[in-house]
């Protein structure tokens, strides 16, 4: 079975920008394929807060658009604030893995911020974007939304991220985001997105900003298809 992990962020616009693509690759590889989300934490709780929050906010909005120009993905027409944080959207979309809605409950979350231009880092608007989410018992989602095991599951994400394979350190590619590891925290994070990918044949990483036919041929090297 070939092993797809996909480092993403709820609040990470590359990784909005190649959810059509993602949802093709995994159309393309149903049926031999697993795949699981490793929260990145793009916004951390100990992030140092913006001297001038309006200022940041206008200049992050920039950033957004011009994402969104190169990816084609929809971009709200104003953003209310840059992220306080990604746990809250990341708990959530760990959470709802749980009863099997972690696509569908994170779509919510990146919509709340790529298209509402609110973001959802509280618990209260990640409870307000998943509401009416087929399947999904709200109940149970708020309890697995505030329970340790999700928190454990997210910081070993978290961890995971952090510990980038080499094969992305120094990376130097065409741009505009080529996927090169991150420099954060006094250390090193894959950059979002990123697939690695874990077959028969070996390992594959494709970070950053790719067309589908990439994520493919990466595919076909590890785990040909038969």
């Amino acid at each position: 079975m070939l092993e797809v992990a996909e480092f993403t962020d709820p609040m990470c616009p590359w990784a909005w920008g190649s959810e059509p693509t993602f949802r093709r690759l995994r159309e393309l590889t149903a049926g031999r394929s697993r795949w699981r989300r490793v929260y990145g934490i793009l916004f951390d709780h100990d992030d140092d807060p913006p001297p001038d929050p309006a200022a940041e906010t206008a200049w992050y909005f920039r950033f957004v658009q011009q994402v969104s120009e190169h990816t084609g993905a929809p971009c709200p027409a104003r953003l209310e604030r840059v992220a306080l944080s990604s746990w809250p959207a990341s708990l959530g979309a760990k959470a709802a893995a749980r009863q099997g809605a972690e696509g569908a409950v994170l779509r919510r979350l990146r919509e709340a911020m790529f298209i509402a231009g609110r973001p959802a880092d509280t618990v209260e608007r990640v409870l307000a974007a998943a509401e009416g989410v087929d399947g999904l018992d709200p109940d149970a989602f708020a309890r697995d939304l505030a329970s340790p095991e999700i928190e454990a599951a997210v910081r070993a994400d978290w961890r995971e991220t952090r510990r980038p394979a080499a094969e992305v350190i120094g990376l130097t590619a065409p741009g505009p985001h080529c996927g090169a590891a991150k420099p954060i925290d006094g250390g090193l994070r894959y950059a979002l997105p990123t697939l690695l990918f874990e077959g028969p044949l070996g390992r594959e990483i494709v970070p950053g900003w790719r067309p589908l036919q990439q994520y493919v041929d990466a595919v076909e090297r590890v785990d040909p298809a038969r």
